[in-house]
């Protein structure tokens, strides 16, 4: 029974890891595609990982295999997400369908500086008073 078992997680993840190495080819651009790696990559050696540690069903390989999926989960999507943020700040095109930028407006391309929007304007100093120390 813990063969079939370990056979669907083997199966399974590789499938996705196939999924991921088709999405680098067929998605348009370099966001779209590191979506598809990220999420699809990162299941399918976190079941690949799974169906590891079914097979052996020894405490020390289940406790490494616990902290793999646990370190793939938290560092890939961070990756991609650098990685992804870095290829639109030097300029990488996104695909002529995309629909929504939300970094076009905060974004200068002149000075490469990234505003948040939630900036507040610095105060005049024409319209300061002084205090009475300044007298």
């Amino acid at each position: 029974m813990t063969d079939l078992f370990v056979g669907f997680f083997l199966i399974f993840g590789a499938a996705l890891m196939l999924l991921a190495a088709i999405g680098i080819i067929r998605l348009p651009d370099l966001p779209t595609r590191m979506h598809a790696t990220t999420k699809s990559g990162a299941l399918g050696t976190s079941l690949i990982m799974i169906g590891v540690a079914v097979y052996f069903a020894d405490i020390t390989v289940v406790t490494r295999v616990i902290a793999i999926i646990a370190f793939i989960i938290l560092t890939a999507p961070v990756a991609a997400h650098v990685i992804g943020r870095a290829g639109y700040f030097v300029g990488v095109p996104l695909w002529e369908g995309t629909v929504k930028d939300d970094l076009q407006k905060n974004y200068d391309p002149e000075t490469h500086s990234l505003s948040s929007g939630l900036e507040k304007p610095a105060p005049s100093k024409k319209s300061a008073k002084p205090n009475k120390r300044q007298k």
